[in-house]
């Protein structure tokens, strides 16, 4: 019987030590110094692409230093819905952000699913896990998370910033050589991973909050080789002086290829292992899907 107490007693502590996550926790607030409007220079060439380095070209382009910030889109948002660009609407019977996406060329491949032309969610309005607010007018950032990565955006939702900016999502050619440059290194920094370069599952930065939310977004441009309190990080900006190509969250990029409606992300994230931040690794998911470690960049 008291073996029976025991075993009662230590699942009442477990089932309160699992207890819901509090998904608007308080977080650190630093500033990083890092410019979310600022673009950087990539230069045309040839590169070394994928694991086992095909040789690639692309020609010049800029590229964002940054993610886009959840400021930034809260204020594309306002714009475009003051504009009639988008509009409230619904997906899977839940309230959306949508708006018009011209549709793609549909081959009748198997498993192929019709992207067609016409209204396509951007993002969910009441996902608890996004870090914005919305009053039917104006869409703000959650305090705390003005100058971290809008996430929980779908590769509709990227894709329309980024041509409302003047760009236009980066294709994976592009995205990897943002992230490497024109050797074969693995990371954006070189061939160590440590800690203090990045965001991922278990990198115990200041952000990871295990029982709460888990591990969370840190600011965009955050790893730079500044200490914040006690916390010292390296800089891991790739040879284009780009940050975050690796961690934080995983960022869409623009390819759509032929007979397929997946698109296709690259850099790992928050909630990934270490070795999905090398610079080759694909993931990969249907355009409507958003996700807390979700977000983009663009290039022009």
């Amino acid at each position: 019987m008291k073996q029976f107490i025991f075993t009662l007693a230590l699942l009442a502590v477990l089932l309160v030590g699992c207890a819901a996550p509090d998904l608007n926790a308080p977080i650190p607030s630093f500033e990083t110094g890092i410019d979310p409007n600022a673009w950087a220079q990539v230069p045309a060439g040839e590169f070394p692409f994928g694991q086992h380095e095909t040789v690639e070209t692309t020609e010049a382009f800029e590229m964002m230093v940054t993610d886009v910030t959840v400021s930034q889109y809260a204020d594309y948002l306002t714009a475009a819905l003051a504009a009639g660009e988008v509009k409230v609407g619904e997906f899977n019977g839940k309230r959306a952000i949508v708006g018009f996406y011209p549709g793609d060329k549909f081959h009748e491949v198997k498993h192929e699913e019709k992207i067609e032309a016409g209204d396509w969610i951007f993002i969910p309005l009441d996902d608890p896990a996004s870090r914005f607010a919305f009053d039917g007018v104006t869409f703000s950032p959650k305090p705390g998370y003005e100058n971290h990565p809008m996430t929980n955006v779908t590769w509709f939702g990227a894709w329309a910033y980024c041509g409302a900016a003047g760009g236009r999502l980066p294709t994976e050619i592009e995205w990897e050589k943002a992230a490497r440059g024109t050797d074969a290194r693995p990371f954006p920094w070189g061939e160590e991973m440590s800690r203090e370069r990045a965001n991922f599952y278990a990198s115990r930065d200041p952000f990871e909050k295990m029982s709460t939310f888990g591990s969370r977004t840190s600011p965009v441009g955050f790893y730079n080789g500044q200490t914040y309190g006690d916390y010292v990080t390296l800089n891991n900006a790739s040879p284009y002086g780009i940050y975050d190509m690796a961690g934080n969250v995983w960022q869409w990029t623009g390819n759509v290829y032929e007979g397929m409606h997946y698109r296709f992300l690259r850099g790992g994230s928050k909630d990934t292992y270490d070795m999905d931040l090398r610079a080759w690794v694909r993931n990969n998911a249907t355009p409507t899907y958003f996700s807390p470690g979700v977000g983009f960049r663009c290039v022009r």
